[in-house]
């Protein structure tokens, strides 16, 4: 009995670490450099701001640790962006009609480890990893103004350590440097950091 237990239960953890793992573990996932160019406008050039939400394509799409992981990532995003928005939106529009900037949010490479498979396998399910890309245009015309990447990881080591909180800390971090590249560029065309280092 006390066997078909333990085997019950490593049966499980099988199935939850390969269900969590990523499509190609070995796949290279960086940001291009250290830092972001600046956009060609000043964010400031715009009347209105609207926020797309975190798309996320093939091949990562539908594997469940990476769809937790979007979710999460959906949830650091609104935690720092739509007060933003808002309150730039409330300002008094300078053109009519309003110029208005859309910000698009994707996961470019996705790397992400779930809980189940920390719990089960530690620092050996590797570390993860994201890299975002926000494309930033004009609504009307489509101009590209910035397209900033922002790239983020939590070694396998620090997530076994905290079962799983630095994996997602690693989502929190990257909404932040998001975040960060906007309201950097919103006064003055400055670039700003893509979190490689």
């Amino acid at each position: 009995m006390r066997s078909q237990m333990f085997l019950g239960h490593l049966l499980l953890g099988f199935f939850l670490f390969a269900g969590s793992a990523p499509v190609r573990a070995s796949e290279t996932i960086e940001a291009s450099s250290a830092s972001n160019p600046a956009p060609v406008e000043v964010f400031s050039a715009f009347d209105r701001f609207e926020l797309a939400k975190v798309a996320m394509g093939s091949p990562y799409a539908g594997q469940p640790a990476n769809d937790r992981a979007l979710l999460d990532l959906q949830t650091d995003i609104d935690k720092r962006i739509p007060a933003w928005v808002a309150e730039k939106n409330a300002q008094p529009a300078k053109s009519d009609p309003p110029r208005v900037l859309l910000i698009e949010p994707r996961v470019e490479k996705i790397r992400f480890v779930s809980t189940g498979a920390r719990f089960w396998a530690g620092a050996f399910s590797g570390k993860s990893q994201v890299l975002l890309k926000v494309r930033i245009s004009d609504q009307a015309t489509g101009t590209l103004i910035a397209e900033p990447e922002f790239y983020q990881q939590a070694a396998g080591m620090a997530g076994a350590w905290t079962f799983g909180a630095a994996d997602k800390t690693m989502l929190e971090r990257a909404a932040s440097l998001v975040a960060d590249y906007l309201q950097a560029n919103f006064a003055q065309a400055v670039g700003g950091p893509t979190g490689k280092e």
